[in-house]
C-alpha cells in the first residue's frame, strides 16, 4: 500500500482540474492547502475575526465559481490570494459609511454678507469715482475707462482713447498712485 498523498504534496493543476470537474476530494484537498494561507492575508488587513471568516469564506464562493475558468491552474494560490485581498478591501470599505444629506457642512454654506456691506461697498465705489474725476488729464480717462470697463485690453483702451498703446500702462499707473495717496481712498485702492 502507498501512503496517501498530503494536500500539500499533490500537485496543482490536476487538484485544480479535478476540483473544476466537480470532485468533492479535490476541494477538500485545496480547502486544507489555501485556507491557512487566505486567513493569513485577511488578517494582513486587520480585520475582525468575523470579517476574516467572511472574506475566506467569499473567496472560497468565487473560487468555486470560477475555477473552471482559469487559464494556468498552477496559478490557482495567486488567483486565491488576489480574490482574498479584493473580499477584504471590500469589507473595509462597507465599514464607511455615507450618510445622504440635504444639508451642507457648516464650512460649505457661504457665509452671507452682512447687509451693510451693500451699502459700504456703494459708498467706496462712489467715492473712487469721485477721486477719479478729480484726477486731471489722461490719469482720469483711463482710469474712468477701466471703472466703466474692467475687462478692456490695452489696445482697446488706446484705441478708445486715441493714446499709443505704451501709455496706457503707465497712466493707468500714475492715476492709482494719486489715488493711493488720498488718505480717503488709500485702503479702497490698495
Amino acid at each position: 500500500m502507498h501512503p496517501r498523498p498530503t494536500p500539500d504534496s499533490q500537485p496543482l493543476a490536476p487538484l485544480v482540474r479535478a476540483a473544476a470537474a466537480r470532485d468533492d476530494r479535490a476541494w477538500d484537498a485545496l480547502y486544507a492547502r489555501f485556507t491557512p494561507t487566505l486567513r493569513s492575508a485577511a488578517r494582513g488587513f486587520r480585520l475582525c475575526p468575523a470579517d476574516i471568516d467572511d472574506v475566506v469564506q467569499q473567496t472560497w464562493f468565487a473560487a468555486f465559481r470560477h475555477i473552471h475558468t482559469l487559464e494556468k491552474p498552477d496559478a490557482i494560490c495567486g488567483w486565491l490570494l488576489v480574490t482574498a485581498r479584493r473580499e477584504a478591501l471590500r469589507t473595509l470599505q462597507r465599514r464607511v459609511r455615507e450618510v445622504v444629506t440635504d444639508d451642507l457642512p457648516e464650512h460649505a454654506v457661504p457665509q452671507a454678507a452682512p447687509p451693510e456691506s451693500e451699502l459700504i461697498d456703494e459708498e467706496q465705489r462712489r467715492a473712487l469715482r469721485a477721486a477719479v474725476r478729480r484726477l486731471q488729464g489722461r490719469k482720469q480717462l483711463v482710469l474712468d475707462a477701466l471703472l466703466h470697463t474692467p475687462d478692456a485690453s490695452y489696445v482697446d483702451l488706446a484705441q478708445r482713447l486715441q493714446m499709443p498703446i505704451g501709455s496706457i500702462g503707465p497712466t493707468r499707473e500714475r492715476g492709482l498712485e494719486h489715488l493711493r495717496s488720498d488718505s480717503a481712498l488709500g485702503a479702497a485702492v490698495a
